[in-house]
């Protein structure tokens, strides 16, 4: 193996030889960096994506955290190299190091590896590649670090599963402690991987995709999935951190400009709001907020510790915030005259949405306004879930344009199967009179963006029986509205039809993927998430010689009693409730906010029970309701 200096030397050769050469240098201020000597356990947490994507990476920040807090443990970061530093590598027979302490990722204990979404899967091969490490989870024994994947995009892990020796689904802070634990008692033990493997299959909320088994019929759907191991638990449960830990303030400053220079804290995790087509809302339930005074502590020493301008308060939905009024005008006390500015990502449509960016007017950030209403119709947003009246929208406008901004960023979402052109005319039509509206209140200044994605019907939603979209009636669609917003003031950006497609197989597929996925990096796929580096060409000619059909995934309808690629994986939503939502968006009904009433979905109970402070396994729903336990283990 390689030594840290050896890989020190080389770096010092090729460095000025590529792009921003700060990108693998590491030594930020902030960087946690330990004597290897002086640990039990070396864990590497591998983001596959290039480091000005990966190192403001809030996952990243708060995992690097935790496990450094621990005496006996120490974290380090990889992140993966442009095109332009892998040739170097490769021709300077440098394998993927650690930033910290240059050290091989090979020479680490575990490896964590965070896979936020789809299209970072050729990454994560190339990433092994670059390393040295056999792609097989089979192939790895107990000399090769253990490796673990990640990320919202491994609620279904088994495009991946072939590749990893466990998967952890949920909080990654609720189960860190139970990881390093377990794998310092092995490894005390002397033991063969595949008894370390039984023995994290013990751990609430990991799954070991080796010890199951998947059966499929002539047409490629899932008849069977059974365990081949003892120790394997039947279904695996996602786990939650409750409380949520107190927030990241260390934040590691970057040695070059990346995508986000701020300080983020998450004022919230989970959402309430049950949009369908929604995943991050399901599988991050229950909502778990943050005291204000633990918020804006944080604040404050993370700005004191980084020196950073810019604070951004992260959820999914930042006016759903119980606290959010009182939040705010603890932010004003605090930080007035301080020269930051405050951002609220994820706000309503609605008026109390415009007064609390109103009240931070000395501390917001320039630009505009962005709200995400999804659909144009009233009745899509009846099937989606999201119910917002034109007439709201339209005055909320109107009242953003009233406080001074001048431009506004609308979201919509295209390709539902239940869209008609008409709902996709409503979209432009929305715009105009938004822009309409504008142009009456502040004249010529303003802008109206319009934001088009596809809908992907993800796992672990209502909508994941439902089917995609066909290619070419999204063209047509996408089409019709650029053709409909060429007017001054209005501007369009879109997801290519193409990309979406891909992330929709990717998303749904089963462990026949797996080998779609190393065909389609062995001819060449890399950063597919890249528009100028995707080639679905090369996706589809892995497709077509691996003998898969991949609108399989996209485009067949999934009955309701079928089982799915991804049913032994719960997020903690009961399969019967999705069930029934879906059925209720077939009849365009609406599912209230989960803070009017518990509707039983399984994850908790009841969203008042975490706020009192209930032990966890006591929470129950609110006497209106019948009694339930909850089946989630908590942390």
């Amino acid at each position: 193996m390689i030594s840290s200096s050896e890989i020190s030397s080389r770096l010092q050769r090729v460095l000025l030889k590529v792009q921003k050469p700060g990108r693998y240098v590491g030594g930020e201020y902030n960087q946690v960096q330990k004597d290897w000597r002086s640990v039990k356990t070396r864990v590497a947490l591998l983001f596959p994506e290039i480091y000005d994507i990966g190192l403001p990476n809030l996952g990243i920040s708060i995992l690097y955290d935790c496990i450094n807090r621990r005496e006996d443990t120490l974290a380090e970061r990889s992140y993966l190299p442009w095109k332009d530093m892998e040739d170097e590598m490769r021709s300077a027979s440098i394998p993927l190091y650690s930033l910290e302490s240059k050290n091989p990722l090979t020479a680490f204990d575990i490896i964590g590896v965070s896979v936020p979404y789809e299209t970072l899967y050729t990454n994560v091969l190339n990433a092994f590649d670059l390393a040295g490490l056999p792609f097989l989870s089979a192939e790895r024994d107990e000399t090769y670090p253990l490796i673990i994947a990640g990320g919202h995009s491994t609620f279904n892990p088994e495009s991946l599963a072939p590749f990893m020796d466990a998967f952890f689904l949920g909080d990654g802070e609720a189960v860190m402690d139970d990881l390093i634990s377990c794998w310092q008692e092995w490894k005390r033990s002397g033991g063969t991987k595949q008894e370390l493997l039984e023995r994290l299959a013990g751990i609430k909320g990991m799954y070991i995709p080796s010890f199951y088994n998947v059966e499929y019929s002539s047409t490629g759907q899932v008849t069977d999935f059974k365990t081949n191991n003892s120790h394997a638990p039947v279904q695996i449960l996602k786990r939650f951190a409750v409380p949520l830990p107190p927030p990241v303030t260390r934040f590691l400053v970057p040695n070059i400009d990346t995508v986000h220079n701020r300080v983020a804290v998450e004022i919230m995790r989970g959402c309430s709001r049950g949009c369908r087509f929604c995943q991050a809302g399901h599988i991050l339930r229950p909502v778990r907020e943050r005291p204000v005074e633990e918020v804006v502590n944080a604040i404050e020493e993370a700005l004191e510790q980084t020196g950073y301008e810019e604070v951004a308060l992260l959820s999914l939905s930042s006016s759903d915030y119980t606290h959010i009024t009182e939040l705010t005008q603890a932010i004003l006390d605090r930080f007035a005259g301080r020269q930051i500015t405050v951002s609220l990502p994820s706000l309503r449509i609605e008026s109390f949405s415009v007064d609390l960016m109103e009240e931070l007017h000395d501390l917001r950030p320039s630009g505009g306004f962005t709200l995400a209403p999804e659909a144009a119709t009233e009745r899509m947003r009846r099937i989606i879930n999201k119910p917002v009246s034109t007439e709201q929208l339209l005055q909320t406008a109107g009242e953003i344009f009233d406080r001074g901004w001048t431009s506004i960023k609308l979201y919509f979402m295209i390709g539902h199967p239940s869209e008609t052109m008409e709902d996709v005319a409503a979209i432009a039509d929305l715009c105009k009179q938004v822009y309409a509206i504008g142009r009456k209140k502040i004249g010529g200044r303003v802008k109206v963006h319009a934001g088009v994605s596809t809908f992907i019907p993800k796992p672990h939603t209502p909508f994941q029986w439902a089917t995609c979209d066909n290619t070419d009636a999204i063209r047509e669609k996408l089409a019709f509205l650029r053709n409909e917003l060429r007017s001054p003031g209005l501007k369009m950006t879109w997801a290519d039809p193409e990309s979406s497609l891909l992330e929709a197989w990717l998303s749904r597929g089963d462990r026949r993927t797996a080998q779609v996925i190393r065909r389609a990096w062995e001819l060449g796929c890399r950063f597919d998430a890249w528009q100028d580096c995707f080639r679905f060409d090369l996706w589809q000619q892995a497709f077509a010689e691996c003998g898969i059909d991949p609108f399989a995934y996209s485009h067949r309808p999934r009955d309701l009693d079928e089982i799915l690629p991804w049913q032994h994986l719960g997020s903690g939503i009961e399969l019967e409730y999705l069930k029934h939502d879906y059925e209720m968006s077939l009849k365009g009904e609406i599912r209230d906010d989960c803070r009017e009433g518990c509707h039983n979905c399984g994850i908790l109970t009841s969203y008042a029970a975490i706020k009192t402070g209930i032990k966890p396994g006591e929470w129950n729903c609110p006497p209106t309701h019948p009694k339930k336990k909850v089946q989630q283990e908590v942390n």
